[in-house]
């Protein structure tokens, strides 16, 4: 029985729930592009199944902030998904801030595991550094979905470096969070 995980690629391409924007560059092009691979790397995978929220680059879900949300859980609850795994950039005024970092809804659960290996993953294929995982329980995918989620924030889109990276290299992104699947399920 493959392993099922729903890949979830933060924001929608506009308003409603359109990301953040530096650079040049719209997180919720990054996430659909990283979201595209990681789901190419998993389904070439026999030991795995995923399904993706946004199956186009032009998809919309919802009608506003809260339906969008809403439409992305209920696909993996739907689904019957074993994990929520939702992509996403960072963004800071302190345009040094650098790195990956991820939220789960509890410390004590296997998102918090899964979250620290896909760090680990990241770290390895990007160069960026892990800035750890936190506990965000007022998150709605974090809280709505039945499976365990892991929010994933692979970069920072206001740092030139991290932006650039996740722009011209989303290959080295889905690489490295489909590793750190890897190392949680000890298939690495």
């Amino acid at each position: 029985m493959a392993i099922k995980i729903f890949v979830d690629q933060g924001h929608n391409p506009q308003n409603p729930n359109a990301g953040a924007e530096a650079h040049g560059v719209r997180e919720q092009d990054i996430t659909y592009e990283v979201g595209v691979r990681l789901a190419r790397l998993l389904n070439n995978n026999p030991n795995f199944e995923a399904e993706l929220s946004r199956n186009s680059p032009t998809e919309i879900l919802g009608t506003s902030n809260a339906t969008s949300l809403q439409a992305r859980v209920s696909a993996a609850n739907s689904w019957g998904a074993d994990y929520f795994i939702s992509l996403h950039c960072n963004y800071s005024e302190i345009v040094e801030a650098s790195g990956s970092e991820a939220f789960v809804y509890r410390s004590d659960s296997p998102a918090f595991e899964m979250a620290l290996r896909i760090l680990e993953g990241l770290n390895y294929s990007t160069g960026l550094e892990n800035r750890g995982v936190f506990v965000r329980p007022t998150l709605y995918v974090l809280r709505a979905t039945d499976m365990p989620a892991v929010l994933v924030e692979m970069g920072y889109i206001s740092n030139q470096n991290d932006a650039y990276l996740m722009t011209y290299d989303p290959e080295s992104f889905a690489r490295g969070i489909y590793n750190g699947i890897l190392l949680y399920y000890g298939m690495l």
